[in-house]
């Protein structure tokens, strides 16, 4: 196995090639030269990288490179990527492949999140191959001594508009062995409609036959000659500071080297089951530390001092509650989750001759990950090389840039290749977990059945504190003393806001500075919690007003999109207003609706749940699921299917049983015992019926359809027994609870 597979190395082993590589004065790392790890200079390789060179590569057999800042985590962003680079260069599916996130290889295109790659992340990508085709059409005309606009592309090949197949013309010939050196035009062309040829197919995943026939290569499979295997000693209770540890204790252990720094200990072997046993059997003592009561979080959480800011404003809120004769008021509370990556995170680091510290990791940002570690070890950026490494899941922040880090600290330490392989219980104890929050609302009716006033209080910590360059963001940064990490308010304001229709209403996000467990970006950041609130809370003022939710949906809407999909799903649904509650065989049976705008300006979705419950036993089951989806236009139905499905599984199982649990030591919930997540028997029936607009800019897909799960599910619970569930997970003791209470 290649452990140093670079831009060079890459363009060696596929043959001659003409480089299409970056516009530098010095030699590009693209080109053979006297280091396959030299690195490029950065500067040029920012998100802002305007030069056609940054981004594509064309052989002589036409075969296209393109370099993407933006990397695959299994949603199928990949292949979705190359659909839209092979239209837009005018060549076959087949004919390209993606090279992701390397540094001084590929652009820095910040972080792969947020469900941004298609809908931002693609566009210079678009750009440069439109760019390219221009100048290929250009370069043909002069070779044919027509004008531009009597050529046409297709499959990798110019020809004369009204001319027989013999005159066509190969990119590679066209080319000649020059580079572009051509600045991306910001205002070309780009495609749109029925001038796609490959966008807009069910295109098969390239990813997925391997992973399918298990030789995929995931971050955790990556291996380097005499490598060595290393494990983190975790504090005890967590925040505790180091005071000792005994070496005797592992005495008959043999070939371990311990690093200790500060407060991160960490030992290190040739076989991995040695390492394992001496951090199993290494005795540290720690001081200090400790957590809260778990019982005492939203009481915290309400406690803590914040910012408050106003997100969103409009008529006389108060006088409007206080004027009205039906209103209503709703608390809603939402657990620390985490991400459950079914691979534990994994990171490879090995530090060479010349000092360059070169890291395998799963990161969504190699860059921003790279400058962070550069700050933790001591070196210059430019002296760290990152590998985007596809790992086994994350759906966000998990602890892929902590193992990376940590490899790359004891690879220093100890000078040897190291890898680090966090167990079960290192991922979901000590990954960044999505936030804990709370969410108060009021609202009122009046008697022609609007919604006279709105008001909802959201109370979150920041959603990211992904690395950014900040060591004080890393883990093992943290347990070095590293400088406090200076990270803004983002995601727990995401569709705190929302796209209805009210006169009087305000949004206000109470910003708060810390939280109770270590926390980051989880799937959707704050729009699951702030959508469970306000779709949930949009049911309770139907059922106030006696109206039917889907109609009431509608009549506070005036986008006319937004009621496209909601009439698609209950169309997709079979929806019939009133016939929401049906008994049989001990259990009730019942439909909720919920819809969202993502972020009030990305994706539409609309989605009804379908639920048995028992009341006896106070158990859910989610029966079926129907989604309406409207992302503009459709790069690949197949994979849109694909990522709308996992969501709703996802959403699912965080609606139903996912909740961090925790001591003063930590976190309790450190296998699938105690942190259950949805089981294959569980998972309902998905139907979709998807909105194409191919005249619209594609937006994204991944996040979308899981934001508003929990609170389709909780008003179709509502709709069976007439119990309201305001606090996630949805646990049967809840049920029994709110059955209870009705």
């Amino acid at each position: 196995m290649s452990t140093t597979f670079d831009r060079a190395t890459f363009l060696k082993q596929t043959g001659a090639m003409l480089v299409v590589g970056f516009s530098l004065n010095a030699p590009a790392s693209a080109q053979p030269g006297p280091s396959p790890r030299a690195t490029l200079n950065p500067q040029l390789l920012g998100a802002g990288s305007n030069e056609v060179d940054a981004w594509l590569a064309i052989d002589r057999n036409g075969l296209v490179t393109l370099y993407s800042g933006k990397v695959e985590l299994g949603t199928g962003t990949e292949t979705a990527l190359i659909q839209l680079v092979a239209d837009e260069l005018g060549v076959p599916f087949h004919a390209v492949r993606m090279i992701a996130g390397i540094t001084g290889v590929t652009p820095d295109q910040g972080v792969t999140s947020g469900s941004q790659t298609i809908m931002t992340g693609s566009i210079p990508m678009r750009r440069a191959a439109a760019t390219a085709r221009n100048r290929l059409l250009e370069l043909a005309a002069q070779r044919f001594q027509v004008a531009s606009a009597d050529l046409v592309v297709r499959d990798g090949f110019v020809r004369p508009r009204n001319a027989a197949g013999s005159r066509a013309i190969a990119y590679g010939e066209l080319l000649g062995g020059r580079k572009f050196n051509l600045t991306i035009d910001p205002q070309v062309a780009l495609l749109t409609g029925n001038e796609f040829r490959i966008v807009g197919r069910p295109i098969k995943r390239v990813d997925l036959p391997e992973k399918a026939f298990g030789t995929f290569r995931y971050v955790q499979n990556v291996r380097l000659p005499e490598m060595w295997h290393a494990r983190v000693i975790r504090p005890k209770p967590v925040g505790a500071n180091f005071v000792s540890l005994d070496r005797n204790s592992i005495a008959g252990i043999p070939n371990v080297r311990i690093v200790q720094k500060g407060n991160f200990v960490a030992v290190a072997a040739p076989d991995e089951w040695d390492a394992i046993r001496a951090a199993r059997a290494l005795k540290v003592t720690w001081s200090g530390g400790g957590l809260p009561a778990q019982n005492d979080l939203y009481e915290i959480i309400r406690k803590t001092p914040s910012t408050v800011k106003v997100v969103q404003q409009g008529g006389d809120v108060e006088s409007a509650l206080s004027s009205a004769t039906k209103k209503l008021s709703a608390t809603y509370l939402w657990p620390f989750q985490t991400h459950g990556s079914i691979g534990p995170s994994c990171g490879v680091a090995q530090v060479h001759p010349d000092g360059t510290i070169e890291i395998w990791n799963g990161t969504q940002g190699v860059y921003p990950l790279r400058d962070a570690i550069a700050g933790l070890v001591g070196v210059p950026p430019d002296k760290i090389k990152l590998n985007y490494v596809e790992a086994s899941g994350c759906y966000g922040h998990n602890g892929a840039d902590d193992a990376g880090a940590e490899a790359a600290l004891i690879a220093q330490a100890i000078g040897k290749p190291v890898r680090v392989q966090w167990s079960r219980a290192d991922e979901h104890g000590w990954d960044p977990k999505g936030p804990a929050m709370v969410m108060d609302v009021e609202g009122a009716v009046g008697d022609d059945g609007r919604v006279t006033a709105w008001k909802l209080d959201t109370y979150t910590p920041t959603h990211s504190t992904r690395p950014s360059g900040q060591p004080g963001n890393l883990l093992c940064g943290q347990l070095l003393s590293a400088p406090p990490a200076k990270n803004p308010n983002i995601g727990g304001d995401r569709n705190a806001a929302t796209i209805y229709t009210f006169a009087n209403r305000r949004v206000q996000v109470h910003w708060q500075p810390t939280a109770v467990l270590r926390s980051s970006a989880l799937r959707g950041l704050g729009a699951p919690q702030n959508c469970f609130a306000n779709e949930s809370f949009m049911d309770e003022l139907a059922h106030a007003a006696d109206a039917d939710p889907v109609a009431f949906r509608l009549a506070h809407l005036s986008d006319p999109r937004a009621k496209d999909v909601i009439n698609a799903v209950a169309k997709l649904a079979d929806w019939k207003p009133g016939q929401t509650r049906v008994a049989a065989k001990g259990l009730a049976r019942g439909r909720g609706v919920a819809f969202a705008q993502y972020e009030t300006t990305d994706a539409y979705v609309a989605m009804i749940a379908d639920v048995e419950v028992r009341p006896s036993s106070g158990a859910i089951r989610v029966r079926d699921v129907y989604v309406a989806h409207d992302c503009g236009l459709i790069v690949n139905p197949d994979g849109l299917r694909n990522q709308i499905e996992g969501a709703v599984i996802q959403g699912t199982s965080r609606a139903l049983l996912e909740q961090v649990t925790f001591d003063r030591d930590g976190v309790t919930s450190i296998d699938w015992r105690t942190y259950p997540i949805l089981r294959f028997s569980q998972i309902p029936n998905v139907h979709i019926t998807l909105i194409d607009r191919p005249n619209e800019r594609p937006l994204g897909a991944g996040e979308p359809a899981t934001i508003i799960v929990a609170a389709a599910i909780g008003n179709a619970v509502f709709a069976a027994t007439g119990a309201r569930l305001r606090e996630v997970p949805f646990t049967a003791a809840r049920v029994k609870s709110a059955l209870t209470q009705r």
